[in-house]
């Protein structure tokens, strides 16, 4: 039995942070960082069946074409991947009333869409990016005791060694999403991408505005590292804790994110609501 004090249930039976109950989550989910853009993606459904709010997670859960999708917003950063994956896998595979692990596996469907910053040429703003591998730059998974389960160590060691990964910063961690549903979602239009989740916006995804980070030409080096002929294209900040989490639970996940700045270009764009509509809907479609 999971003792209460390390899953929390609510009064009126349904988990502590997302204050959802179990059959108030679809199978389906599509996740953004962005509680507004919940609505956004709700929008599109032909029917609502519920809506939760409760801190930075707000839910919805409708249906699209028939099909029975959650839209839920997680917050900023790869912290809350780790609150809000474990709460929704626990939705639907611990029964609430016995607090014990149902004996039958339930999965998970869940894309994340977001916003990321481009590091290559090839990535320009406007262009959509599925992370078909991602590294994490946050240390969350080193947490826990599958994550080498997961993990392309081979990949770590190499980026390690080439980028002079800061000593003192948590160890990366790589992991990939789940194939088929990256292959679905990117379909022929998107670019099959390497992704880094930062553990911040600014120092962490070598930005300088006051401060001087840790690492100086970090993202020159990390935009010329190549593994097996391929280059990393992107930062965000949640794509690498999704993707472990999901492959150590069993569940299938992967983020899909829109260019909103180029790096190497050194512009950016605050002009992409009609980019992540257009986005929206390509996942609704496709998960």
């Amino acid at each position: 039995m999971i003792p209460a004090s390390e899953l929390i249930i609510n009064a009126d039976g349904s988990v502590f942070h997302l204050h959802l109950r179990p059959e108030q989550l679809a199978d389906k989910i599509v996740m953004c960082g962005d509680p507004g853009r919940v609505d956004m993606i709700a929008s599109f459904f032909d029917t609502k069946e519920c809506e939760v709010t409760s801190r930075e997670f707000h839910t919805i859960t409708g249906t699209y074409k028939g099909k029975r999708i959650t839209a839920l917003s997680h917050g900023i950063g790869p912290d809350n991947i780790d609150i809000v994956v474990t709460e929704l896998d626990a939705l639907k595979n611990v029964d609430f009333e016995t607090r014990e692990i149902r004996p039958e596996h339930h999965q998970l469907v869940m894309v994340r869409i977001g916003t990321c910053g481009g590091l290559q040429p090839f990535v320009p703003t406007g262009s959509s990016i599925v992370s078909e591998k991602s590294i994490g730059f946050d240390g969350v998974l080193n947490w826990y005791g599958d994550r080498d389960k997961v993990a392309d160590l081979e990949f770590e060691k190499a980026l390690t060694e080439y980028i002079k990964y800061p000593e003192k910063a948590a160890a990366p961690y790589v992991v990939s999403a789940d194939e088929e549903l990256a292959a679905r979602i990117c379909g022929d239009d998107m670019v099959m991408g390497i992704t880094i989740s930062a553990i911040g916006f600014y120092g962490p995804q070598g930005r300088e505005v006051r401060l001087k980070i840790a690492s100086p030409g970090i993202n020159q080096r990390i935009e010329s590292f190549e593994y097996k002929g391929r280059k990393i294209t992107n930062y965000e900040m949640e794509s690498a804790p999704l993707a472990g989490f999901a492959r150590m639970l069993g569940h299938k996940a992967v983020t899909v994110c829109s260019v909103v700045a180029n790096r190497v270009a050194k512009n950016s764009s605050t002009e992409y609501k009609d980019a992540m509509r257009e986005l929206v809907q390509k996942v609704l479609e496709r998960i």
